[in-house]
Formats: structure tokens, sequence, C-alpha cells
């Protein structure tokens, strides 16, 4: 008998501590812990008030050092391909066109003052696939392929998930491959005229 009324005892005990509990975060809802953000270091230090954020306005604070969605500053890439080659998943796609030599001031130059000599006319980045584990970006010589905050995206089409970071249009891109090609048609000829007057000179030192 005296365990029974010890077992109602016990559960009223416990019953009381949770309701207790629970009033006191019920109470304290009414204060806020504030907008959370990026730069807001101390947030999580915040043990009273209401923790339900306003999403999307309101997001939980990211590492300074997490890797999340890839950017590409294109304005720096210089098409090596590094990138596409050290990713294990293939989730970068890289068209390049070699820039003629009276292209290379408009083509331009690096941040860092490095001629660019290709135009790269797709960069795509597929982050459906991306497992951000960051290789791609520690291979990347200009440093224009890095992780952003951003990581908290949706889309309801797959297709919008691929991020695509080109510097020509599909029209630029075509007038710039008939441009390369022709000058590499221009060079084959003048190499095979430079063999041939060197191959017709041997010819008449000989005789």
């Amino acid at each position: 008998m005296s365990e029974y009324f010890s077992n109602i005892k016990t559960g009223a005990v416990t019953i009381a501590t949770g309701m207790g509990i629970t009033l006191k975060h019920f109470f304290n809802a009414v204060k806020r812990k504030g907008d959370a953000g990026v730069d807001d270091a101390d947030y999580f230090r915040q043990v009273d008030g209401l923790c339900t954020l306003q999403y999307p306005r309101e997001v939980i604070p990211t590492p300074v050092n997490g890797r999340y969605r890839l950017h590409n500053n294109i304005e720096d890439c210089i098409g090596c391909g590094q990138c596409v080659r050290a990713c294990p998943i293939s989730c970068i796609t890289m068209e390049t066109i070699k820039v003629t030599n009276d292209d290379l001031a408009v083509c331009g130059k690096t941040s860092n003052g490095q001629q660019k000599k290709f135009w790269v006319p797709v960069f795509d980045i597929d982050v459906a696939k991306c497992m951000t584990c960051g290789i791609c970006v520690s291979v990347c010589p200009t440093e224009c392929l890095v992780h952003t905050p951003v990581s908290d995206f949706s889309e309801f089409d797959r297709q919008n998930m691929i991020y695509h970071f080109g510097n020509l249009t599909r029209m630029e891109a075509e007038a710039k491959r008939r441009k390369a090609a022709e000058q590499q048609a221009q060079a084959v000829k003048e190499k095979q005229a430079a063999a041939a007057k060197a191959a017709a000179e041997n010819g008449g030192q000989q005789a």
C-alpha cells in the first residue's frame, strides 16, 4: 500500500516539475531573443526568450568557416579547368574558347593582374549534386571560386538548382568560336607556308 501512494506522489511531483518548466518558458516567451543573423555571434548564448525564428526574415547563424553554396566570380576566372578536374562528383561543367590576339585587351585581366586567355561561355554548378567538400575552392589558382554563407535554399524546379556563371551569351560564344577557328586556320596556313618555303630554300641550296 505504501508503494502505491509513493508512486502517486512521485507522479505528482514529476508532473508539477514539468509544468513548472513549461510555465517558465511560457512566460519568458513574451521576450524576444532578437533577430538571428550571420553576424549575431551571441545568438546561442541567449537562454531566455521566444526561440521560434521568423523564417525567412530570421535565420540560424552560420559559422564563419562553414562551406555552403558555391559562387564563381567569373571576372577572375581564367578557365584553367582545375576545379572541373578536381570535383569528385562532376557537379561543375565548363566550356572555354581561346581568346584571339586582338581580343586579349577586351577579355581583360583578373583582379591580381593576370591576363585571361580563355573566354568561359559556360560555367555551371549543379548545387543539387554539390557535397560542399571544398576541393574545387582549394585548387582554384585565382580564388574566384568560393563558398558563400547561403545554406538554406530550395527550388520547385530541379533545373533551377543549376547556377550559371558564364561570361558570354550564346550568340557571343558562337562569334568567338568562329573567330578562334579562323585564327587557328590562318596560323596553320602560315606554318605550312613557312615549312614549304624552308623546304624550297633547302632544295635550292642542295642543288
